[in-house]
């Protein structure tokens, strides 16, 4: 079958194994400090998601494992290649899907294949066409890449970036601007490839993806301020409590809340507000005395679950105060 022919041998390598290590990477830019001292370990086979706001560090971490960057200090191997002795062997083993599509649009969708796999010394066809049928381009292979929707664009980039068959893919936002279906269908297909040994090392601004990865990690202002499993990354806000408010946008309201005593953050998502305070300083019945509003149910104010956009939120915010 086609698909288990995609990454044949993987499933006899040894699990577990590392695929990057990091210790105390550094770059700067003159007197800016992009990236500050990261660790990070990651091994074959796993989904690791690589959070933080615009600006954190994320895609100067990303160049520098690539081999694209030098490091300024410290030291990172991929798949066992060092990225400052061997940046060449580095990009030979892995592949890359940036957030904005960056194939030749006048070319079809085999026509693109073909180019990449060619660059690689990629000759195995009966490969490519694997590729091809397994990612639903078997109609379509004839298509300009142009004129695809964004969903298979970015499929298209995925395919191209496997031509070589590399052990580790690097995705940068690879999922913003498509619809929620074709979001779902991709991470399918981003699970497959974990099941026979890739390594996705995936950014992302949604907090549902992160949810998804095997282990995920926090930069902000180039420091890696939290890194831990989706369940452990919730676990963080233990020390908080958290509450939940069904109410529509209200500026005063987030002003009241904001100033509160011992409340940390409070951020609106829809018809909800999500508030993070000190452990012990508020309860459900406080926070409602404190709102002073008739029109507000009493029911509408409850305790809550962390999740991992609270622990983002949260880390951010307080990061921007300290």
């Amino acid at each position: 079958m086609c698909c288990l022919r995609v990454y044949e041998g993987f499933m006899d390598r040894m699990a577990g194994e590392t695929v990057i290590d990091v210790q105390a990477l550094v770059k700067r830019f003159g007197a800016i400090t992009a990236v500050d001292s990261i660790d990070l370990e990651i091994r074959r086979g796993e989904i690791f998601g690589f959070l933080g706001p615009n600006g954190a560090g994320k895609t100067t971490t990303i160049r520098m494992l690539c081999g694209i960057l030098r490091p300024t200090s410290g030291r990172a191997t991929i798949l066992g290649y060092d990225v400052i002795k061997e940046p060449d062997a580095v990009k030979r083993q892995i592949g890359y899907v940036s957030q904005q599509f960056g194939l030749y649009a006048d070319l079809t969708a085999e026509e693109n294949l073909a180019f990449y796999a060619d660059l690689y010394g990629a000759e195995d066809s009966a490969y490519k066409e694997d590729l091809l049928t397994l990612y639903g381009f078997s109609d379509i292979r004839r298509q300009r890449a142009g004129t695809l929707s964004g969903g298979f664009k970015q499929r298209l980039a995925l395919i191209c970036a496997l031509s070589h068959k590399p052990d580790l893919i690097f995705l940068d936002e690879p999922t913003a601007g498509v619809d929620p279906v074709m979001r779902k269908e991709l991470w399918d297909l981003f699970y497959s490839l974990t099941d026979r040994g890739t390594t996705l090392f995936v950014t992302t601004h949604y907090m549902e993806e992160a949810e998804r990865c095997h282990h995920l990690a926090f930069i902000f202002g180039g420091r890696l301020i939290l890194k831990d499993t989706p369940d452990g990354i919730r676990r963080s806000l233990a020390d908080r409590d958290v509450f939940e408010i069904r109410f529509p946008y209200k500026r005063t309201v987030l002003e009241r809340l904001s100033t509160a005593q011992g409340v940390e953050t409070v951020n609106q998502f829809g018809s909800t507000l999500r508030v993070i305070a000190r452990k012990g300083v508020h309860t459900p019945e406080g926070l409602y005395a404190l709102l002073r509003m008739p029109d507000l149910p009493r029911e509408a104010v409850q305790t809550a679950e962390a999740s991992i956009e609270d622990v983002f939120v949260n880390l951010t915010q307080r990061g921007r105060t300290q």
